[in-house]
């Protein structure tokens, strides 16, 4: 009867009616709450096991894993304790066997990642694009523009962009475009970094009204908090894919490698994969993630 009610007040925190803007993240982080507080059994009534999920914070952001997590744990006997950090850092905890499963998206990192024997599983969950966001007077003049021309404009002009400037996926897949735009932002005095997460940076760059590239599924619930538009949009570059990553017990004994797998293929099950694509449906008028997992579960 509590588990069901903490489930209840759970979806309430992130459904349309509960709030917009930064006190998304105030609700968000009550359904944390929430479900700490209500994860210690299953439905099952045995006593759950803790299971480690280091991921990024675009999952933790959007709200998604305040709905995804008391699914998997009302269902098993597994406790999930998220740890929401960037891509890079969850990839490191996972490295050094401090997390039994990870949920990323930077795929060339995932791949290096798994040819260096640190993972034993690996499965496509999802993705979303990235968007580049900026002031509505468009100072760079990339309104309408590709992404790679439109970065190139933003350096040319010397326009203010703020990054994240950690080891995240948007991180990341912000460095490749400036590389594949040949442009050189290292040490450039417009260029700036933030060090913090999305939230964080999209808050900084609508303050100093600058260019940042952001993920839709950060973005949306965000967007009215912000003084920024959307300005580059639907390009093949900016795709973005999720994967979840089971921390290879034979490196790492420490690893709850069953409960891990469990968890990984729950996440690409047709229960996950339909809340997935459902998931902000309700608020935005379009889903924040799109359903990827392939039809056996292949990676």
């Amino acid at each position: 009867m509590v588990r069901g009610m903490c489930w209840d007040r759970a979806q309430r925190c992130a459904s349309k009616q509960a709030c917009s803007g930064w006190a998304w993240l105030v609700a968000v982080a009550a359904c944390a709450i929430i479900e700490a507080a209500c994860s210690h059994r299953s439905s099952t009534g045995q006593p759950a096991r803790d299971l480690i999920l280091a991921t990024t914070t675009s999952t933790q952001d959007s709200g998604l894993l305040s709905v995804l997590l008391p699914l998997f744990e009302r269902s098993h006997t597994i406790r999930v304790k998220r740890i929401a950090v960037g891509t890079g850092e969850a990839l490191q905890m996972g490295a050094r066997g401090d997390a039994d499963v990870l949920l990323v998206h930077s795929r060339r990192d995932e791949d290096d990642f798994m040819a260096r024997g640190l993972g034993s599983l690996r499965l496509d969950v999802m993705y979303n694009d990235f968007v580049l966001v900026g002031p509505d007077a468009d100072p760079a003049g990339v309104r309408g523009q590709s992404v790679l021309p439109a970065f190139a404009r933003v350096a040319q002009t010397q326009s203010l962009f703020v990054s994240r400037g950690d080891r995240s996926g948007t991180s990341q897949k912000e460095r490749e475009l400036w590389r594949a735009a040949e442009m050189d932002v290292d040490g450039k005095p417009w260029h700036l970094s933030t060090g913090q997460g999305m939230a964080e940076t999209l808050r900084v760059a609508s303050e100093k009204q600058a260019y940042t590239l952001v993920d839709r599924g950060t973005w949306l619930p965000l967007h009215a908090s912000v003084q920024l538009v959307i300005l580059c949009e639907a390009d093949e570059r900016l795709r973005n894919p999720y994967g979840v990553i089971v921390v290879n017990a034979k490196k790492f004994p420490a690893v709850h490698a069953q409960a891990a797998e469990s968890f990984a293929r729950w996440l690409v099950s047709s229960e996950a994969q339909e809340q997935i694509g459902k998931f902000g449906v309700d608020r935005f008028g379009q889903p924040l993630f799109v359903p990827d997992a392939r039809p056996g579960g292949g990676p």
